[in-house]
């Protein structure tokens, strides 16, 4: 089975400075893509998957940041005997 997602395009005008519009052009022939609305609309995605990527692991660091001494020694423990359940690679 084959699942795709359906995009819904939005026309929209925006002005953007000679150098920035030379710019995707120029991205736009090196990736030869079919437009430059396609170059940015990646260039966008990209940046909005860094922003979640950042905002997960600023929530990961700010949850172990606020757990108390005994709770990291704990949960350190439990990682050392998860791994120690694993076979060792000879070599490793």
């Amino acid at each position: 089975m084959i699942t795709g997602r359906i995009m819904t395009r939005t026309k929209k005008s925006y002005t953007l400075s000679p150098d920035t519009v030379a710019f995707l052009e120029q991205v736009r022939r090196k990736r030869q893509a079919e437009s430059v609305s396609a170059v940015l609309e990646e260039i966008l995605q990209n940046v909005r998957r860094e922003q979640e990527r950042a905002s997960v692991e600023r929530a990961v660091s700010d949850y172990y940041s606020s757990l108390a001494d005994s709770e990291l020694e704990e949960r350190a423990q439990w990682g050392e005997f998860a791994l120690a359940q694993f076979p060792k690679e000879e070599g490793v």
